[in-house]
């Protein structure tokens, strides 16, 4: 069976983020994607493997553009800057793209290499950030860590309505990004 014109893997992977984000990555499938591309299942066999490469496929496509977002946000930015730049940056997809960043924060498996460069490709975004701190090697990657976990708290919390207080959570997000800046500054003063 031969392609459906103008159905390609591009094609297929915008209409799978856009099901991500309105329903879940968990309620993207093969049929519902058939169903939205107005084509049979078996015809996007001849551009996938299954589930299994569609998901695969759109967390790769979720984490480059998660990745974009991230440097077209800090371009040109630095220190305290680049920091804050970079923490709405990040909320601002988790909100924007619930399902891809969902998908995004999957980890791959040792296989994938495209994938791991991809992530690897953030972490290092992130570690260019903090080398004016003097943060490098391990102690870096402890504080990558602390940043995305952080950020990955606040995004999590944030689209399961766990912020129920009603108090502006701009503010919240604003001191949040304060204490952490502030606290790498402490450890580059310490170090």
């Amino acid at each position: 069976m031969s392609p459906r014109a103008g159905i390609d893997k591009q094609v297929i992977l915008r209409t799978a983020a856009e099901m991500a984000d309105q329903y879940g990555f968990e309620e993207v499938t093969v049929a519902r994607l058939a169903r939205a591309l107005n084509i049979r299942p078996p015809s996007l066999y001849n551009h996938i493997e299954g589930l299994n490469e569609l998901r695969r496929e759109l967390s790769i496509y979720s984490v480059q553009m998660l990745y974009d977002h991230l440097m077209h946000a800090v371009n040109g930015r630095s220190k305290e800057e680049a920091i804050e730049a970079l923490c709405l940056a990040y909320l601002d997809f988790s909100r924007r793209h619930p399902g891809l960043y969902e998908a995004a924060q999957l980890a791959p498996s040792p296989e994938e290499e495209e994938w791991i460069r991809l992530s690897y490709q953030v972490v290092e975004l992130i570690m260019t950030i903090l080398e004016p701190y003097g943060l490098q090697g391990d102690e870096a990657v402890h504080h990558v860590r602390i940043l995305r976990s952080l950020l990955h708290g606040f995004a999590s919390l944030e689209q399961k309505n766990g912020f129920g207080l009603p108090l502006n959570l701009e503010e919240t997000q604003r001191r949040m990004i304060a204490v952490l800046i502030a606290g790498i500054q402490s450890q580059a003063e310490y170090r």
